[in-house]
């Protein structure tokens, strides 16, 4: 059979929408006589006489779509913060939006706006919390000797030093008013429940959005770890720097750590994350006709070592395939990282496809999706890219040097440029999707195409 690029993203469309946000809350919240009923919970509605929603995030405006349907009217006040392009039709909640990876202005005045939601609240009130992948950019509230710019410098240090997500809300935690416990301290003595769909490997609550709802097992000396092992000390702020080494030495007060008051009225649910997508993707594959294999639903590593292993695990597929073997499909999720040395654009999503291509070339009948499921990668527009064993002769044919492109990070012109000229489709654009479970890696491989 010849495996067509069609059949790739017919997958991906039907992973994405097995990880709704909307349906993920209609599953797990309901609304019966005067009883709301959560997972491993139950409250007296009567019990309350506000009830409030907060939250942030990419996926979070069909989250608050739900919570709202649930309610019917009920909800006295609500604000979240989306990233730019991924609002939705609200009637009562507010949404705010504000820059994503690096946070902005936009991004500190909503977040400002919750802090005042949460300091009205009563212990009558009950908060709902909505919380999806972006929030560790998107809530942003640095504290007063930082300041928003020195925050954003911080951030684009890490992410351009590839430091992972738990390295990164290490640091990000000891920096803000409101990640690492700190939100449910502001929120008590109100009930504060928070709603998850989670984008971090292992679903670890300390890590999703950086915490804010749940204690934090790190410390200033993690963060102070976290700078001196990519060697930032000389280049991060100075404020920052004096922050963290005095709260290592104990001159600031740690993140709540557990055993607080505010946390006996603090809970938590996770709504779904990157399985159900995964799950999903193996339905159709095998719907399809395809044999799948799960590669991993935690990958992570640099993008560029990472797409030579499952460039080396598609290729020993390909050989070990006899005939009257159906396709293979080989399905993985995760987080890869990128460690940014040149000065193009890209995301982790379009260089592990380009690295990928090349390792691949020539090697016929081997294809290969990789896309953010929220439908962006890093800062641009694309979701991701799709390649197969022609990309690499096809740039070469247009005199495109994919080697050069890959050492610059700068897979989006590399991809761009080659669409162009081709008039063919590797870029993936589908614009926000709702929703926002980390990334999918879709590799088809058939021996015997024709």
């Amino acid at each position: 059979m010849t495996i067509n690029k069609e059949y790739l993203i017919d997958i991906f469309n039907f992973a994405i929408k097995a990880a709704d946000p909307y349906r993920a809350v209609m599953g797990k919240l309901r609304v019966a006589g005067d009883k709301i009923i959560l997972p491993e919970e139950e409250y007296n509605l009567n019990g309350f006489r506000r009830i409030v929603v907060i939250g942030a995030g990419k996926a979070v405006s069909p989250m608050a779509r739900a919570i709202e349907e649930i309610f019917e009217g009920k909800i006295e006040e609500g604000i979240i913060i989306v990233k730019y392009g991924h609002t939705g039709l609200l009637r009562k909640v507010r949404q705010i939006e504000a820059s994503h990876p690096l946070p902005d202005f936009n991004g500190v005045r909503g977040t400002n706006e919750i802090m005042d939601v949460l300091k009205r609240a009563d212990e009558k009130t009950l908060v709902i919390c909505l919380v999806s992948g972006g929030v560790s950019s998107l809530l942003v509230s640095p504290i007063d000797d930082v300041g928003l710019e020195n925050k954003r410098a911080v951030t684009d240090l890490l992410l351009k030093a590839g430091a992972n997500i738990d390295e990164l809300n290490a640091v990000r935690k000891h920096i803000s008013n409101v990640k690492g416990g700190r939100m449910a301290e502001l929120a008590y003595p109100a009930t504060i429940y928070t709603m998850i769909l989670s984008d971090v490997i292992g679903d670890r609550l300390d890590v999703i959005a950086s915490g804010p709802t749940v204690p934090d097992p790190t410390t200033y000396k993690d963060a102070v770890e976290v700078i001196r092992k990519y060697g930032l000390e000389d280049r991060i702020p100075v404020r920052v720097v004096k922050i963290l080494e005095g709260g290592e030495k104990g001159k600031h007060k740690e993140t709540p750590k557990g055993g607080e008051e505010f946390f006996r009225k603090a809970r938590t649910v996770i709504l779904g994350g990157i399985k159900e997508a995964i799950d999903a993707a193996r339905e159709k594959a095998e719907a399809m006709g395809f044999t799948v294999d799960i590669v991993t639903s935690e990958l992570q590593g640099e993008a560029k070592e990472v797409a030579k292993d499952l460039a080396v695990r598609a290729i020993e597929a390909r050989n070990d395939m006899k005939a009257g073997d159906k396709p293979l499909c080989l399905i993985s999720g995760g987080e890869t990282t990128v460690t940014v040395k040149g000065n193009g654009l890209g995301g982790r999503n379009q260089e592990l496809a380009l690295a990928f291509a090349i390792e691949i070339a020539g090697k016929r009948g081997i294809t290969l999706l990789s896309a953010g499921t929220d439908g962006t990668d890093g800062p641009t527009e694309a979701a991701g890219a799709i390649v197969d064993s022609r990309t690499m002769s096809l740039a070469r044919e247009y005199g495109l040097d994919a080697e050069f492109y890959l050492e610059n990070n700068d897979s989006y012109h590399f991809f761009e440029k080659l669409d162009s000229l081709s008039r063919e489709r590797h870029h993936l654009k589908t614009g926000p999707t709702g929703t926002n479970v980390m990334d999918l890696q879709i590799i088809m491989v058939d021996k015997h195409e024709n």
